[in-house]
């Protein structure tokens, strides 16, 4: 499978891991837009053999990573599923990155930016936004803790793109991983401004990553924060004027969930000097979700 590279970039094969998840699909359809030649690897990330066969078979000039777990309905499964979280997000990724790094391969790891917490350091509403060089404080949940885990030996790959997703929103507001259709589903939302990753627009500045051969840690963020009832306050005035919400406080919050939450801010200055048209989490909000007449939704 793959898409024709017909007057495309014939020089780049992608080879891409995650075909059953969200992002990942959303990667093949973008590679087929763009006339990428791309494939879906089948080896298990955990199998180094599968993983080095899938290499000499497609013979790839990038490899992405959008496998991993994060637990259904969320993060809550990684508490009671600690042996299965760490066969794929610690030892599957680090298989995956050290075979690329024998194999010469630059390899796109979609990671998440909920390692971090607001701190004194810097205090909600601040404005001052944890960067990529700063060193993780959150470990309030299982998940989060083994991804801070692997983005610390990650660092050691010099072959390595790490990419800190968080709270990813698109336009298919279908989609039960959206952002805004979890929490417009929620009896109660606690209401705190974070970062967040706008995929429809992000996406596609990963793949022009890999053709610019960027490695090392990226907040993968739009710039700035949104708070829950900002992003609720949107779909009502864009999409049901008749939804309605309420709020809860985190101390109500800790009451139904097994393992808090990460809030925070990450500084997508980086990002943003590499991408200038990057949109602010608002704008990029507006005109690619909830604009929906502007544009398709984000591969419903």
């Amino acid at each position: 499978m793959g898409a024709e590279a017909n007057g495309g970039e014939k020089h780049l094969k992608f080879l891409i891991y995650g075909r059953s998840g969200w992002i990942g699909g959303i990667l093949g359809k973008l590679c087929e837009e763009r006339g990428i030649d791309y494939e879906y690897g089948s080896g298990r990330l955990e199998n180094r053999l599968s993983l080095e066969a899938d290499i000499t078979a497609v013979k790839p000039t990038h490899v992405f990573n959008a496998a991993g777990v994060t637990g259904r309905p969320n993060v809550d499964w990684c508490e009671s599923h600690k042996v299965d979280t760490i066969r794929t997000n610690v030892v599957g990724t680090l298989t995956l990155a050290d075979v690329c790094c024998q194999r010469r391969l630059i390899l796109i790891n979609y990671a998440t930016g909920c390692i971090f917490e607001y701190d004194s350091s810097h205090p909600l509403g601040s404005g001052v936004g944890f960067k990529e060089h700063d060193t993780p404080n959150f470990t309030g949940s299982f998940y989060s803790k083994t991804k801070a885990m692997v983005e610390d030996l990650l660092g050691n790959y010099e072959n390595v793109c790490t990419l800190r997703v968080r709270m990813p929103i698109s336009s298919d507001l279908s989609n039960p991983r959206n952002f805004i259709t979890k929490i417009t589903r929620y009896d109660k939302v606690v209401d705190i401004p974070n970062s967040m990753t706008v995929l429809d627009e992000l996406l596609p500045l990963s793949l022009e990553m890999a053709k610019r051969n960027l490695t090392g840690i990226w907040n993968f963020t739009n710039p700035g924060v949104v708070s829950h009832n900002e992003i609720l306050q949107m779909y009502k005035d864009y999409v049901d004027p008749h939804f309605t919400w309420s709020n809860f406080t985190l101390e109500e919050q800790a009451k139904v969930i097994v393992a808090p939450r990460s809030n925070n801010e990450l500084d997508a200055s980086k990002l943003k000097n590499e991408f200038p048209q990057l949109l602010s989490i608002k704008d990029s909000l507006v005109k690619y979700v909830f604009l929906p007449n502007q544009k398709d939704p984000l591969y419903v």
